[in-house]
């Protein structure tokens, strides 16, 4: 294949246990799928549809390893949100929920970084949250844990802290929609590729973080992930 110009380098992921990477294709995120954190943002935590609002394939950040990201202009008010990340190894549309899991590679930890200030003067404009949430580096995500090795992760618990001080903490069977309803329902309205991210939405305790803060998130049997804001 030849290109008018050079493309864009492809984001990966590493994969625990393997030299193998996964590529990146579309990040889908859940909004508001813990009723604490709806709560928290000043909205209705009964159990609507979910809704989903995307990142850029280059909001991906390989968190394997301690990494820097850069603290993001226009904003002064950043945001940490620790997420279960679902990797998909096999595409599709119109997924039963039972058929769901099939569909699913591995699951990681990651955090979606948004510039709240940006988000939230967007919403009560009625305006997209784009500037708010899906701009380059927004998405470290850690080693990717393969079904096959270490199975589904249903509930476990999710937290984050800032240098050493708890900032969220629950559990991720405290999801309104649970991974298989999230993949089903967004099956309906856009055919699933090979590569593509589901983040799942952020419990409770959201908040700021300043360059040269340090995030910790984990969640309960993957591989955590330490995370450096750079002014």
């Amino acid at each position: 294949m030849n290109y008018a110009i050079e493309p864009a380098a492809l984001p990966t992921l590493a994969v625990a246990g393997i030299t193998e990477r996964f590529p990146v294709n579309r990040i889908f995120c859940v909004g508001r799928n813990y009723a604490a954190h709806a709560r928290e943002m000043g909205k209705d935590p009964e159990r609507d549809p979910p809704f989903f609002f995307m990142k850029p394939a280059n909001a991906a950040v390989d968190a394997s390893t301690p990494v820097s990201i850069p603290y993001p202009p226009k904003t002064h008010n950043f945001h940490h949100e620790i997420e279960l990340v679902v990797a998909i190894g096999k595409g599709g549309r119109d997924i039963a929920v039972a058929d769901a899991l099939d569909h699913v590679y591995g699951y990681g930890v990651g955090l979606d970084m948004t510039r709240r200030d940006l988000q939230l003067d967007a919403r009560d404009k009625g305006r997209p949250w784009e500037f708010g949430k899906s701009f380059s580096l927004s998405a470290p995500v850690g080693a990717l844990s393969r079904v096959a090795d270490g199975g589904h992760v249903a509930q476990g618990a999710i937290s984050v802290t800032v240098n050493g001080s708890a900032r969220q903490a629950s559990d991720v069977a405290k999801l309104i929609w649970s991974v298989p309803e999230c993949i089903a329902y967004l099956s309906e309205y856009e055919t699933l590729e090979p590569g593509d991210i589901i983040m799942t939405g952020t419990p409770e305790g959201v908040n700021a973080v300043l360059a040269g803060d340090v995030m910790q998130g984990d969640i309960a049997g993957l591989a955590g992930i330490t995370v450096t804001v750079t002014a």
